[in-house]
């Protein structure tokens, strides 16, 4: 079950622009307005989910946190498909060549994450503990 404080509809426009260097021409594309709602160009809903709770708080904790935007293609023209507050699925997606935008997260957005980490709880440490003492190794035989 999902709750509705964990999806936020979110609209956003993409600007170019040109840069020359050296001779060649290149596009770089940014993200110029996001906003809560789905009045704009593109809108993307921002859903979080409890097992990105670690790569919140790190970007929250971050000097400037950020949201991350999957465009498709590398090499195309961007195509906003999804968004998210978490730089392990931002990384997932370059990994997968995918065009990724960032734009630095909203205040009203900070302060939902937060509430959405003090509602749910921060993430279990990494190194969880085994269900039953020796769970997981090979049984020692003795001779």
């Amino acid at each position: 079950m999902t709750h509705a404080s964990s999806h936020r509809p979110l609209s956003l426009d993409l600007a170019s622009e040109s840069r020359r260097v050296k001779g060649f021409t290149s596009t770089r594309w940014r993200i110029v307005d996001l906003t809560p709602g789905d009045g704009g160009p593109w809108v993307l809903t921002l859903q979080l989910y409890l097992t990105e709770r670690a790569a919140y708080r790190f970007n929250l904790d971050a000097g400037t946190p950020r949201l991350f935007v999957r465009c498709g293609e590398s090499s195309g023209e961007p195509r906003p498909s999804a968004i998210t507050a978490s730089q392990d699925v931002a990384a997932s997606w370059l990994d997968g060549e995918q065009q990724v935008l960032e734009v630095a997260m909203p205040l009203a957005l900070r302060a939902r994450l937060e509430a959405y980490l003090a509602r749910h709880g921060e993430a279990p440490d990494e190194g969880r503990q085994k269900k039953r003492k020796g769970a997981g190794r090979a049984r020692e035989q003795t001779a």
